[in-house]
């Protein structure tokens, strides 16, 4: 339960850099909430996340 409540933290606090404009910090703070979550499953070996494709606005 603490895990969800730390995922939905991240998850709220990089929208709200994502609406001031702060898309790289948005990123950042999600990148850094998914190597948490790699971390947390890994059962001997290191699992890396899924490579996704970027979508950016100009």
């Amino acid at each position: 339960m603490k895990r969800l409540f730390k995922k939905f933290e991240a998850l709220m606090m990089a929208a709200s850099f994502a609406e001031e404009g702060e898309f790289e910090t948005a990123r950042q703070i999600m990148k850094e909430s998914e190597l948490k979550d790699t971390k947390r499953l890994s059962t001997g070996k290191r699992q890396k996340p899924d490579k996704r494709k970027e979508l950016r606005a100009d």
